[in-house]
């Protein structure tokens, strides 16, 4: 397989950069791809292209994007920490404060020790989000790596492929559609569908092809009409047929149940002018050439969405009778629309604080989403972030007109804690367009919320369950955690011993030596108290924490009985007669005072399995049980002898092994030093090289038992060059 030149791509990048921000001084980037380089230079990736081309792939993503080039010197680092021997301290002192903190926003946690997969996976995605609340470009330069991978994932198994595609169609992309950065979701979604349902991604493929000419025809056709009318009205514009993406149609096909004849906006143009008043312009004069469907104009430029996205869309009847949808649009509207939050560093290079305002308020979901969750459970932080942020949204409307989203499926209950925490605290009733509904009322689009207070109104515990937003649920929580404290201790006290009795345990039994307050730790939950309260207030379910309590008891018993078998077995030792030692090792059974040694011919250590041959004259010599010399001497079966291992770890053990690998220059001071990291003490080496520039060591080393030499050998084998390390039993007989 060829692969691409990094040369050729890194000057590609450089040229990128350039033609956006031809004023920038690359020494940084330059300096970047340098080092990352060098780090990774003995890395490949599953297809086995060299790794540096997939940061390179990620930041040329970035700079097709016009951001600036700290994010492009980060991107280019981004697998430096976790990939190398490089640390963050590393990367600080030659890049600054801003790059490190970019490359450890987006580094995995995969150094740290976790009870599951998906743990690594909920924790290094929540450390994510909280680096992005303080620098968006963090999750900017993760979408670029995931579209990279994404775009290389036919190199992984089936199962994986599967697993990250799922992953990417449930955080990635929704996330890529917060922000705004429409050509990376679009791809994203379109990708993920391709791998998750690969007969109905092909087989709407193999339509999309059979209709394209009649669908450009048609295309063409309105955009000549309409390039003509706005020629005539002197609106400066560039007119376009707008790509349709496989995973949008098929969603559509999919919730309509229709086929692909159906689905409107499948005929789609865009239409891109200067200013405002032009779009307006626009939308009258395509409105003149054709009849607008009844339902289908929307106003996202008087009515943005909250990722910042503007564009007035309608869909009218062509000029063949097929609904065709416009988009229309400015050149800013545009670029947002495509870069989404990204767009803030596009020609701001050494001024990213420029509109820092507007874009805080841009950003304003997220910090709301922190401020109002449990960010210490990961796993409840990364499906409130599926609830409320990724969920479709509800426009509805205060008294005064303010436009306020919702997740789909909010109720006034959650409007009331939008506005103010303690306007949810107190809401007792709610008017939508003017008229009393109840409080499980589901809002939609358009309508105009007004709730009703009471100085004495105080949240239900029945909230919880039909709330929409995972903020209200938050809050509400933490009023009952707050205001009733005492209260919710013993309705959680009393929940946990009824469910405890209906599963046919002993309270009493269960809750003894700390052990609740060990389930609190383990729950991030605080004191026992904190836990039990939180039951109370449903703020933790009673079987999750029985659970954790009866796996407690469980392993408390099993300790018990562990060190109950333990004394019995040492009161049985103590009942033993003393053994003689021979201070070699080893014990022969039934005749402790017999000579003893090992034979050279397999060199034995504690932890082989072993026999004893009686020789002539020279006592017992005890062999590796598996040993050819012991094996094949069937006529001497009657000179065998049990023994077994009798030492205290003092003593060491002469072991051989035979280490094979390409024969370069400080192969063997690099396994020398090797075993002197160890404190491994050589016995004898010997060397031989062969005619295929290999070279066989054989070495004699002193350990304690078989474990120890299996370290030893994995430490050699990780050495560069090493290709075998097998154990030697090349000496001489016994």
């Amino acid at each position: 397989m060829e692969f691409k030149d990094k040369d050729v791509e890194f000057k590609h990048l450089i040229d990128t950069i350039h033609s956006y921000l031809p004023k920038a001084k690359c020494d940084d980037v330059t300096k970047a791809y340098q080092l990352a380089e060098e780090a990774h230079k003995d890395q490949r990736r599953v297809s086995g292209e060299p790794y540096i081309l997939h940061p390179l792939a990620v930041a040329q993503i970035l700079a097709d994007m016009k951001i600036d080039t700290t994010t492009i010197t980060a991107s280019l680092l981004h697998d430096v920490v976790e990939d190398t021997s490089y640390t963050l301290d590393d990367l600080k002192k030659m890049f600054g404060k801003e790059v490190a903190f970019l490359v450890d926003g987006v580094t995995k946690l995969s150094r740290l020790n976790y009870r599951t997969k998906e743990d690594q996976q909920l924790n290094s995605m929540r450390k994510m989000f909280l680096a992005m609340a303080k620098d968006v470009r963090v999750v900017v330069i993760k979408l670029a790596d995931r579209l990279h991978n994404m775009r290389t994932l036919r190199y992984m198994r089936s199962d994986k492929q599967k697993r990250i595609a799922q992953e990417t169609l449930e955080i990635f992309a929704p996330l890529a559609h917060r922000l705004g950065i429409f050509n990376i979701k679009w791809e994203l979604e379109d990708l993920s569908f391709r791998y998750l349902e690969p007969d109905k991604y092909y087989d709407l493929v193999d339509q999309m092809k059979q209709k394209r000419h009649v669908r450009e025809e048609i295309v063409n056709e309105a955009i000549d009409v309409l390039k003509k009318a706005l020629d005539e009205a002197h609106i400066h514009c560039e007119i376009n047929g707008r790509p349709k993406h496989f995973y949008s149609i098929y969603k559509k096909m999919k919730k309509d149940n229709r086929d692909l004849s159906q689905v409107y906006d499948l005929f789609a143009i865009r239409v891109i002018v200067d200013d405002v008043k032009d779009c307006y312009g626009v939308l009258g004069i395509v409105h003149s050439l054709w009849k607008p469907l009844p339902y289908r104009f929307k106003d996202y430029i008087a009515m943005p969405k909250p990722n910042n996205y503007q564009s007035l869309h309608t869909t009218v009847i062509g000029t063949r009778g097929q609904p065709v949808e416009i988009q229309i649009r400015t050149w800013e509207m545009h670029r947002i629309a495509e870069y989404g939050v990204a767009a803030h560093w596009r020609y701001k290079e050494g001024n990213q604080t420029a509109n820092k305002d507007a874009f805080d308020e841009k950003m304003g979901w997220l910090r709301n989403l922190l401020e109002w969750q449990d960010t210490s459970n990961p796993k409840e932080f990364v499906n409130a972030l599926k609830l409320d942020a990724f969920s479709d949204e509800v426009f509805v409307f205060s008294p005064r007109g303010d436009v306020i989203d919702l997740p789909q499926g909010a109720i006034p209950i959650d409007f009331a804690y939008r506005i103010h925490t303690d306007v949810g605290h107190r809401c007792v009733g709610a008017k939508i367009n003017g008229k009393i509904v109840p409080l499980d009322y589901k809002l939609k689009n358009g309508d105009i919320v007004e709730i009703i207070t009471s100085k004495v109104g105080k949240p239900s515990l029945d909230w919880l369950n039909i709330v929409g937003s995972s903020e209200s649920r938050s809050k509400i929580r933490s009023w009952f955690k707050k205001e009733n404290r005492e209260e919710n201790i013993a309705k959680g006290l009393d929940a946990l011993e009824r469910e405890c009795k209906r599963l046919g345990h002993d309270w009493k039994a269960l809750n003894v030596g700390g052990r609740l307050g060990r389930v609190a730790k383990q729950m991030n939950a605080g004191s026992e108290d904190d836990l039990v309260a939180a039951v109370g207030y449903g703020g933790f379910a009673v079987n999750t924490v029985l659970i954790k309590l009866l796996e407690l008891h469980k392993k408390d018993l099993q300790k018990q009985e562990e060190k109950t078998n333990s004394l019995a077995a040492l009161e049985k030792l103590k009942t033993k007669k003393p053994v003689k030692h021979n201070g070699t090792g080893i014990l022969v059974k039934g005749e402790p005072g017999l000579l003893v040694r090992l034979a050279k011919c397999c060199s034995p250590v504690p932890g082989d399995p072993i026999i004893g041959f009686i020789t002539r004259g020279r006592g017992v010599s005890v062999h590796r049980a598996d040993c050819p010399n012991v094996t094949h001497g069937q006529n001497d079966v009657d000179r065998l002898i049990d023994v077994e291992w009798d030492y205290d770890g003092n003593e060491r053990f002469e072991v051989n092994m035979e280490i094979v690998a390409y024969d370069r220059t400080g192969i063997m001071a690099e396994i020398m030093a090797t075993l002197a990291e160890m404190k491994i003490s050589i016995l004898s080496v010997n060397a031989k090289t062969s005619d295929t520039k290999n070279v066989t060591i054989h070495m004699g080393i002193s350990i304690k038992d078989l474990a120890q030499f299996e370290f030893v050998a994995t430490k050699i084998r990780r050495l560069k060059d090493v290709y075998a390390v097998e154990r030697y039993t090349g000496g001489s007989q016994a």
